[in-house]
């Protein structure tokens, strides 16, 4: 019970954003340039479709890894493309053995538009080595709330064209532990410095 609350607080301080705005978040002072979820909490565990048409078991693909798990949409204009250049460039700055034990999840809100092929092409602009992930919009809702996140939210204008509100937070976690959320605004910098602590708390990683 404490432990879901703990996730309850977080989420309150991860807030809806609609994409297109300029709006974001500073770093957090501290150990780290997010919030940390204290005591680590367990990872809900899901299975989606990957880009390669493959039934992708969260649990067992990212176990002995940190994972990235960030939901998004390949039309968002900002927060999506943000988030994703900048853990692509600070991965290209930490160690090559480091970098192996990251795993980068993007889940999409926005499966009526973003088909695998269209996720996979998209993804490939900043790393081949990114895992996109489809599914149903009411099962990756429900994965959202079960990560404590509020559900994405499509807003139409009067054209017929939509853009998505979407949670803007990278959740990061550690071998099956929720451990942290970083929030849009988090910068290149940040990540370089974060991930390679990050690697060191998995379970049986050097100096671990």
């Amino acid at each position: 019970m404490k432990a879901s609350r703990c996730l309850r607080a977080v989420a309150v301080l991860v807030v809806l954003a609609a994409c297109g705005t300029s709006s974001a978040g500073a770093p957090v002072a501290g150990a780290y340039a997010g919030t940390v979820v204290s005591p680590p909490t367990p990872a809900p565990d899901f299975v989606l479709t990957a880009t390669d048409g493959k039934p992708w078991d969260f649990a067992r693909q990212t176990s002995g890894f940190v994972a990235l798990l960030f939901f998004g949409y390949t039309h968002c204009p900002d927060v999506c493309p943000v988030h994703m250049t900048n853990i692509a460039a600070a991965l290209h700055e930490i160690s090559f053995d480091e970098a192996r034990r990251v795993k980068v999840v993007f889940v999409t809100v926005d499966p009526d538009r973003d088909s695998l092929g269209r996720l996979r092409g998209w993804l490939d602009n900043f790393d081949p080595g990114f895992v996109g992930l489809r599914g149903p919009p009411a099962d990756v809702a429900r994965i959202e709330t079960a990560f404590h996140l509020a559900p994405a939210v499509a807003a139409r204008g009067p054209d017929g064209e939509y853009t998505v509100g979407h949670a803007a937070a990278v959740i990061a976690i550690v071998g099956d532990s929720v451990r942290i959320f970083y929030p849009f605004g988090t910068r290149q910098i940040d990540w370089a410095r974060d991930l390679p602590k990050l690697v060191a708390r998995i379970p049986g990683a050097p100096h671990g």
